[in-house]
């Protein structure tokens, strides 16, 4: 599997935008190490670009009339190798040549159940969060698949949350002579066995306190931890008190709480939260039944830990991932000649044949980015010196897709396994 040409760029017009993506891709396509003949394209757009989605992706198609098939949504920022566009008008597209058996794109009004034959082996999903029983939904989506594995994101704007599904002749099979920019319920690409790809899931909170046991709810009020008061946990797990409202406040509105079920990979020996964490917010407290309200409706026998945002724990959970990403990539026994090739291209972060990524798509919370790694693009470099130079396209999200869960405050990046 040959690279996968990417390109990005920002313009306050959008067709100049397209025409600098064009540009860079059609480079690459001409390189030998770049796939030539890709079909499946990922657009990843900004919201001020929303209400040109269409005419976006009608120039993308007729000047890249080999790609038949198109996938993707809108962010308030979106991603590239090395690089973040937040709150500014861009796009970032990367194209995939993949089997042409190996992969669907689906969205509402053409369902992956119209692709008969086709076995779901794992799917990037974009959603609109607007969806009713948007979680249930992704959790029945998942089960379709055969490991039950999801990567993506729910759209975020300040306008309007698009997305992007196009199949086959123009159209997905199906949807008649819909445009291909679609509001509402999920769309994507499913993917079948023949792609390998490798997905981690990054924390961006800290736990503050012990993970204790959910022992007594009320719809999404914590009513007690370990049998205690919910709410006389969490002040003596933060150290305040009511009579000083305004001082105990300020410390909750920084305060998470990380949930996850018995036997889940909850708190590592780090003690960094682990994948199946999904954290949410404190809304409320409830001084008369000293609960604890919660953006989330848990359950008796879940696991529940208060924690914070840390940028140091998201830093290093981040280079965990691309560790563990990389390692997995890697053969065990490497020649002198591929051992000495890695190090080269770790040096100067360029992609080689031996560090096997055709591509990669990083989801991130919109709450992450350079705003809290520091300084524009943080998060971005972090990845590229982790993996190297390789293709990148992906968006900041309202809330992140992995497994069968949405998240929040993480980050999904997910890369295509170069089988070659």
């Amino acid at each position: 599997m040959k690279l996968f040409p990417h390109g990005h760029a920002t313009h306050p017009q959008w067709g100049m935008a397209a025409g600098l993506v064009l540009a860079q891709l059609r480079a690459l396509m001409a390189q030998p190490e770049y796939a030539s003949a890709p079909t499946l394209g990922l657009v990843y757009i900004t919201d001020a670009y929303s209400a040109h989605a269409g005419e976006i992706l009608d120039h993308l198609s007729a000047e890249l009339p080999e790609v038949t098939d198109w996938s993707g949504t809108v962010g308030v920022g979106v991603s590239a190798n090395n690089a973040e566009y937040m709150d500014e008008p861009a796009l970032s597209v990367m194209l995939c040549e993949l089997p042409s058996d190996q992969y669907r794109v689906f969205s509402g009004v053409a369902p992956l159940s119209a692709n008969l034959g086709f076995e779901p082996f794992t799917a990037l999903v974009h959603a609109d969060a607007q969806t009713p029983d948007l979680a249930e939904l992704i959790a029945e989506f998942a089960l379709t698949t055969e490991t039950g594995y999801l990567f993506g994101g729910l759209a975020s704007s300040r306008t309007q949350a698009v997305q992007f599904a196009v199949g086959g002749n123009g159209n997905v099979r199906g949807q008649g002579a819909a445009s291909g920019v679609f509001s509402g319920g999920l769309s994507g690409v499913a993917f079948g066995s023949g792609v390998p790809l490798i997905s981690r899931v990054t924390q961006g909170c800290q736990p503050v306190a012990p993970e204790r046991v959910i022992t007594e709810v009320d719809g999404n009020l914590l009513l007690t931890l370990d049998g205690e008061p919910a709410l006389d946990v969490l002040l003596r797990d933060l150290g305040i008190n009511l009579d000083q409202p305004r001082e105990a406040l300020e410390v909750v509105r920084r305060t998470l709480v990380g949930l996850s079920h018995p036997g889940e990979d909850a708190v590592r020996r780090t003690g960094n939260f682990g994948a199946d964490v999904v954290v949410r917010h404190i809304i409320g407290l409830d001084p008369a039944r000293r609960g604890v309200a919660i953006a989330e409706r848990p359950s008796v026998g879940q696991r529940a830990a208060f924690c914070q945002r840390n940028v140091e724990a998201a830093r290093a959970d981040l280079v965990r991932i691309c560790a563990e990403i990389r390692e997995e990539l890697e053969p065990e026994e490497l020649t002198q000649t591929a051992a000495q090739a890695l190090v080269d291209s770790y040096q100067d972060s360029a992609p080689h044949p031996a560090r096997r990524i055709a591509g990669a798509i990083y989801v991130s919370c919109v709450g992450r980015g350079g705003p809290h790694f520091g300084h524009p693009s943080a998060e971005l470099q972090i990845v590229r010196r982790a993996l190297g130079d390789v293709p990148l396209v992906g968006f900041f999200a309202g809330g992140e897709i992995a497994r069968n869960h949405i998240y929040g405050y993480t980050g999904v990046l997910t890369v295509f396994a170069s089988t070659d």
